[in-house]
């Protein structure tokens, strides 16, 4: 199957087009007419034109509505849209709850639905008597409530935090049929709010032989662990705000630190002590925990940047295509290098490829959603991504990444079984005949 280039869109082209597979990402970022020319009209897909009968007066247009809460709920026929819990029977330790990708669209994850992991369940934390404090090699330890630190100008940023374990599933030497949230719902991206760590770091006044800062939260396993002055310096926040509005308690009520780029374990969550320090702490969720062990048994110390990775969200098993015609590929793709610089895109497996189109602002650290016009001629088909970042990193192809990291020598049918951590290679969807999908490898 050949792919357009991506700077090939013209009338001699149109022929061509109508016998691809994948069609120009030109034909999103373009005008109408170019979608039209491609064959994306509304009766081209399936859709019934509107003047083929009167609109019917449905009984929610012919009655008055329910009255405003002051907390708005979703609509009732979006009650499936949850996360899936990896402690249904209410257990509080190490629970996960992960976000369902394949039922969101645009980037934001919603509060509601932002993956959460927990060791010791979610403490209920008094916001009028929390505290952070900075200490340790420092001019002088400094003390701040929720108020004192409103007081700071606050900076907004969107970012991702992914957890190190997320994609683990992708380590299984046979292909798990489970859902794109089951195998990459340990990530998530928001809008966070609050203020600069350098900023405070600079009131307390760092001494010169610091290296570290040790964070630790303020649930009952007081988590913590060591972050580099580096990074600290550099673009980590004590967040204060998520999407706009406080903390879930969930992802670190009352504050949270955020080390975008960083594994999720490292963005401590309910922030209650910042210790400056010489060098690393070596705590349990560095070392024991968190730690990548490689094939051959030796461990990658300190491997803490969440590399670019992409994955497609729709179509993904749980979705169906009824019939032929013009679908839209989409998902995201994220790096902590920086920014994604491109995704392509593939409906073979592999075997060619075609760049997406990306969605709206790229930026920093943070979700970017591609998406790839995809003519299914209803024949079976294997759909991928590839992400690239602006430090010119991709995705390894999954052989290569296999070779360097290993995967398990039997099935595996529990996601929470794999140990292996920072998985980033490809993920594949196979499509039938009938239009069912399920989890591949290509």
């Amino acid at each position: 199957m050949s792919i357009l280039p991506p700077n090939h869109w013209s009338a001699r082209s149109h022929n061509i087009l109508a016998e691809q597979s994948l069609l120009n990402r030109r034909a999103l970022l373009g005008k109408g007419a170019a979608l039209a020319g491609a064959g994306l009209g509304a009766a081209t897909a399936g859709v019934s034109g509107a003047a083929a009968e009167p609109l019917k007066d449905e009984k929610w247009s012919l009655e008055f509505g329910s009255t405003i809460p002051a907390v708005q709920e979703r609509s009732p026929f979006e009650k499936n849209v949850v996360r899936t819990l990896s402690n249904p029977n209410g257990e509080m330790r190490n629970s996960h709850a992960r976000t369902q990708h394949q039922l969101l669209g645009g980037t934001l994850t919603p509060n509601s639905q932002f993956f959460t992991i927990s060791h010791c369940g979610v403490p209920n934390i008094d916001p009028a008597k929390h505290k952070l404090v900075i200490h340790g090699k420092v001019r002088q330890p400094l003390e701040f409530t929720l108020d004192t630190l409103a007081r700071y100008p606050m900076v907004t940023r969107t970012a991702f935090v992914e957890c190190a374990g997320n994609s683990a599933p992708l380590f299984s030497n046979q292909p798990m049929q489970i859902t794109c949230g089951a195998i990459h719902g340990l990530v998530s991206n928001a809008e966070w709010s609050g203020v600069r760590l350098s900023t405070l770091l600079e009131e307390a006044g760092v001494d010169p032989t610091a290296k570290w800062l040790v964070a630790e939260g303020a649930d009952a396993q007081l988590l913590t662990r060591s972050v580099p002055i580096k990074k600290a310096m550099d673009d980590c926040l004590i967040v204060l705000y998520q999407n706009g509005e406080r903390l879930m308690p969930g992802n670190g009520y009352p504050m949270r630190l955020l080390v975008p780029g960083y594994q999720g374990n490292m963005n401590v969550k309910h922030v209650r002590r910042i210790k400056v320090i010489d060098q690393p702490a070596y705590t349990f969720f560095e070392t024991k925990n968190y730690s990548q062990i490689l094939p051959g048994g030796k461990t990658w110390r300190f491997n803490f940047l969440m590399q670019v990775k992409s994955f497609i969200t729709y179509p993904t098993l749980g979705h169906q295509l009824k019939e032929p015609g013009f679908y839209n590929i989409s998902g995201v793709a994220y790096s902590g290098n920086g920014r994604i610089s491109k995704v392509m895109v593939s409906a073979d497996g592999g075997k060619s490829w075609g760049e997406a189109a990306l969605q709206g602002s790229v930026n920093d650290k943070s979700f970017t959603r591609f998406n790839m016009p995809w003519r299914w001629d209803g024949q079976p088909a294997v759909i991928t991504s590839r992400a690239w970042d602006e430090s010119g990193a991709s995705q390894p192809l999954r052989a290569e990444f296999i070779s360097a990291r290993g995967q398990t020598s039997e099935p595996v049918t529990n996601p929470l079984l794999f140990p292996s951590q920072h998985y980033n290679s490809l993920t594949s969807w196979g499509i039938d005949s009938k239009g069912e999908i399920k989890h591949v490898y290509a």
